[in-house]
């Protein structure tokens, strides 16, 4: 057998045995939540739809839950109204597993080619991995949106606006008429001066909203007025699933939660996320620019369950890039492959919910947030870079000829040969 053929066999048996350890892991580690919230979602638009009730004044039986998105969320889920449950289950499955899996390739490819990686065996391990991330594994087994939303965003900012496209925006606008909190990336678009793309997602939004109002204008008119200022319908605050730093405030006094210290550390957040978004731009960063704001949404968000924190997966795959990117053996390279490591961790442990009917102390003070730390590290330190530029390999500053020469950037080629702009390739 010729030794490409070899290696092909190997990587496939790698990737079966990591799927199978994988789907092992799942069957101990995974909650079953019987698509909870796609329950709440179906009840609530058969209720409305097929027998004549208010959207908004439908609760899942036993609980305090209903449907808490706009109302042009409702439009798109309409059609689940009339699928039988288990059609249901199925389109929520299969349309978070084809996002998970565009938005995986889409991050990774870019590293795969700069490194010399096969792809497609680079693809199989990250979408095994991405299957045992704890804010995965929840979206699927609760038949939530989050990964339909981050696909939108990122098609905007990792497709349309690198490319100029005079559509950039409209990804963004869509996913805040379908839940409010991604409204956070028009901000973005904003602080980092991309007007034009600003007013493109602003305009989407506005029309999905208008058109919705137009269709249904007493359920827009209930979510508007009474439903979206109705917070006792998300959950209680201090909830160890609620990991933002609103959850953190919360834990620290159940009865009375400071507001005051929770919107200090959002300003703070928020000045720090300015300060880095730029940067990101400044290096023709999109990808860092998505990271970076879905950090900090899932940080400022008042509510930010478990499964909300798919947004940190491209924080993850960045800090793959940079450890790539990064000199053979030096120690930003270790850093940046324990950070990986430390972080991926932690995000498929469910370490959280070992403080779930205690959360205080010093020990349910740094567990019981664990996923905030990581939000914030994430967003403090996360490698913003020019994509496809590989960082300077460590070596002296003058050359053989003892003359001190300027630093010049250098690029890694698929091979992972390095050379510098403008000098002719040297094998090293």
């Amino acid at each position: 057998m010729a030794q490409g053929a070899r290696r092909t066999v190997g990587q496939i048996v790698f990737v079966v045995v990591l799927a199978v350890a994988v789907a092992a892991f799942l069957s101990v580690a995974a909650a079953r939540h019987g698509f909870f919230d796609l329950q709440v979602y179906r009840g609530a638009l058969i209720w409305w739809a097929r027998e004549g009730g208010e959207l908004y004044d439908h609760l899942r039986p036993g609980t305090q839950y209903g449907f808490t998105y706009p109302p042009f969320a409702a439009l798109l889920m309409l059609p689940m109204a009339y699928l039988p449950w288990h059609a249901a289950i199925v389109v929520s499955v299969a349309a978070g597993v084809a996002t998970s899996a565009v938005l995986i390739w889409w991050l990774l490819d870019p590293v795969s080619r700069r490194a010399g990686w096969t792809r497609w065996f680079a693809f199989a391990v990250a979408f095994c991995l991405a299957a045992a991330f704890e804010p995965m594994r929840e979206t699927i087994n609760f038949g939530q949106v989050n990964t339909l939303l981050l696909f939108l965003v990122a098609v905007d900012l990792m497709r349309l606006l690198p490319g100029g496209s005079r559509w950039a925006g409209i990804g963004i606008g869509l996913a805040t008429a379908i839940k409010l909190t991604p409204g956070i990336f028009i901000v973005y678009l904003l602080v980092t001066g991309r007007i034009r793309a600003a007013v493109t997602a602003v305009a989407a939004a506005t029309g999905a909203t208008v058109l919705a109002a137009a269709l249904f204008p007493d359920a827009s008119r209930e979510f508007w007025t009474t439903a979206l200022w109705n917070t006792g319908r998300v959950g209680e605050l201090a909830f160890v699933s609620n990991q933002s730093l609103r959850g953190v405030v919360a834990r620290l006094d159940p009865t009375n939660p400071s507001t005051l210290a929770w919107l200090g550390l959002v300003a703070v957040t928020v000045a720090l996320w300015v300060w880095r978004s730029r940067a990101a731009v400044r290096a023709g960063n999109e990808t860092a620019g998505l990271a970076l704001t879905g950090a900090v949404m899932c940080l400022v968000s008042p509510v930010t369950w478990v499964h909300h924190l798919v947004w940190l997966l491209p924080g993850l795959l960045l800090l793959v890039e940079g450890t790539v990117a990064a000199p053979s053996g030096s120690r930003r390279r270790r850093g940046l492959l324990a950070a990986v490591i430390i972080g991926y961790g932690f995000l498929i442990s469910r370490i959280v919910w070992a403080w779930e009917k205690d959360f205080t102390g010093l020990d349910g003070f740094v567990f019981s947030n664990t996923y905030v730390w990581i939000s914030l590290a994430l967003l403090a330190f996360l490698p913003v870079r020019r994509p496809g530029w590989a960082d300077e390999p460590p070596a002296s500053a003058v050359e053989s000829s003892g003359v001190p020469q300027l630093d010049q950037v250098q690029r890694r080629t698929p091979a992972g040969q390095w050379h510098r702009v403008g000098r002719p390739l040297t094998v090293r």
